[in-house]
């Protein structure tokens, strides 16, 4: 075969992360020039909320005409800072004269809300939201404007705990996305001496990448424990994977729920499973869950709500709302928290040590909790006081939010579901193998098992002879991208066991997502004809071996 890649092409290319891997993929995609690229490698959504987008420009424009009062006697573009009496009233008056506009219709839809199922002062929200928009002022508090916090606590709440009630109150400190949240929370972790080098952190998998990354930088030096999911379950942990966390050297568990890239949520009989081993055996242990894909699961409950005590919880806005440009992330965590009751564990020198690292900010460093910890380390202490997320990224965040609140007969999320189910059929159908949806599959990406997907075309012999090829993974998507312009990431780096190819269902168009489908069967029908005609798996074969 003309595009049969060379054996040192793929082991320079085996060790790159996934997304660095995705870009070589692009460039061999893109070789020719009258061929169409289908990159459905990364999960950025090509839908989005356009409601709540509409109700930032609108309240941008009524924020701007509550500036400008300030100065109106001046004609140079000058505004001042809004001020808050009698906001409501100019607002309604506002709203009057153009009543058909969508924005403004959702904004008072908000405001009624907030103070009817919220019990938020009215004329208090819209002040914050008006000069949130303006960016006008420093955010105060850092880490999150009061009423903000208390919308996107009722958000998270709604969307992460199913039918349990919160176990008390918990905080949230609004990031630039999820990055920025795993970023805070290794790095202050780091600096508080809750981990150090040669600690064991346990990891469910498969997993998005940077979870395996991070833990092994030079900085954090920790050494993972690979808790394996069951793909056969519908990838969900079994119970003597779970047993690992009794382990005492373990000191933090990471998973990503629904997971990436399996795209399945854990059932509940797994997480009361967790709850029991960490109530009966490991009250100490920090649990990281990493929630983004929860709202396209059904009847979804996060970790964060069966083990409340334990649980750092990161979320995202960025997929569900189509706004990874925004940057978008929450990091929520319990008042009462583990976090918090090992720093007060901590020998009196480190204890030392971390006061004097925080003194800057309080006469009393030792009372400073983990997240307010967690917003001064993200600006390295001394600028505590611009930290946080920007004004205006906080009201589109809230505007997000109340979208979820008040879509009381889920018409947005029932969509959103509806359409990447939907393309996760056309692919595999376009495949000619059946596409199995499970209760707790979540279908924002998919893996396409290549030996289950070769045996159920062509038969057992045939799997086995796939099986035999130790880099089919690799392989497999290098010649799908060079020759049907299909750009699709590894499994192996996601730390997915079987040869298989990441496909993201939220980014392409459903006529598209076929011809992913049939890419793929053409270049299984090109390895289908070797294997007919007696020719060995090629390079990288392994003659004997069986999986």
């Amino acid at each position: 075969m003309d595009n049969e890649p060379k054996d040192q092409d793929l082991s320079a290319l085996a060790g790159l992360s996934p997304f660095e891997l995705k870009d070589q993929l692009i460039s061999l995609a893109s070789s020719e020039r009258d061929r169409l690229m289908l990159n459905a490698g990364r999960g950025n959504p090509n839908f989005l909320a356009t409601l709540p987008r509409r109700a930032f420009l609108a309240l941008g424009d009524f924020a701007l005409s509550e500036s400008e009062r300030s100065y109106s006697y001046l004609d140079s573009g000058f505004g001042g800072l809004p001020e808050r009496e009698g906001m409501l009233g100019r607002f309604n008056a506002f709203a009057v004269h153009d009543p058909g506009r969508e924005g403004l219709s959702f904004i008072r839809s908000g405001l009624s809300y907030v103070n009817d199922q919220l019990g938020l002062d009215r004329e208090e929200f819209l002040a914050e939201m008006v000069t949130a928009f303006l960016g006008c002022v420093y955010p105060s508090p850092p880490r999150v404007l009061p009423r903000t916090e208390d919308v996107l606590r009722a958000y998270l709440a709604r969307e992460l705990f199913g039918d349990r009630a919160p176990a008390g109150v918990f905080d949230v400190f609004p990031t630039e996305g999820g990055t920025a949240a795993m970023t805070y929370l290794f790095s202050s972790m780091a600096a508080n001496g809750l981990i150090a080098p040669g600690d064991r952190i346990a990891i469910a998998a498969p997993i998005f990448s940077p979870y395996l990354e991070i833990p092994v930088l030079p900085a954090f030096g920790l050494e993972p424990v690979l808790l394996r999911m069951d793909e056969a379950a519908d990838w969900r942990i079994p119970d003597s994977e779970l047993e690992k966390l009794r382990d005492p050297a373990v000191k933090v568990f990471c998973l990503v729920n629904p997971s990436n890239p399996p795209s399945s949520q854990q059932p509940r009989a797994v997480l009361d499973r967790l709850a029991h081993l960490v109530e009966a055996e490991r009250p100490d242990l920090i649990i990281i869950t990493d929630d983004v894909y929860g709202t396209f699961a059904d009847n979804f409950v996060s970790v964060f709500a069966a083990c409340p005590h334990n649980t750092v919880c990161v979320y995202s806005f960025s997929k569900y709302f189509g706004a990874t440009g925004w940057r978008l992330g929450t990091i929520a965590v319990h008042r009462d928290n583990v976090v918090d009751a090992l720093l007060r564990e901590l020998p009196p020198e480190q204890k030392q040590r971390l006061e004097s690292r925080y003194l800057s900010l309080t006469k009393d460093p030792a009372q400073l909790t983990f997240i307010d910890r967690l917003v001064a380390d993200s600006r390295l202490v001394a600028l505590n006081h611009t930290a946080g997320l920007s004004g205006p990224q906080q009201l589109q965040m809230v505007l997000f939010a109340l979208h979820g609140l008040m879509d009381r007969l889920n018409r947005y999320q029932d969509a959103t579901k509806d359409l990447i189910r939907e393309r996760y059929q056309t692919l595999y159908r376009t495949m000619g193998v059946p596409a199995g949806f499970q209760p707790d599959d979540v279908g924002y990406y998919s893996l396409i098992d290549l030996e289950k997907v070769g045996e159920s075309l062509y038969g057992r012999e045939f799997r086995n002879w796939l099986a035999a090829r130790t880099d089919l993974g690799l392989h497999f998507l290098l010649r799908l991208a060079a020759e049907t312009g299909v750009v699709l990431l590894p499994g192996s780096g996601f730390d997915v066991t079987v040869p298989s190819a990441r496909v993201s269902l939220a980014n392409l168009s459903d006529h598209e997502y076929r011809a992913i489908g049939a890419a793929t069967r053409r270049v299984l029908e090109e390895y289908h004809g070797m294997f007919s005609r007696g020719e060995p798996a090629g390079p990288g074969s392994a003659a004997g071996t069986n999986r």
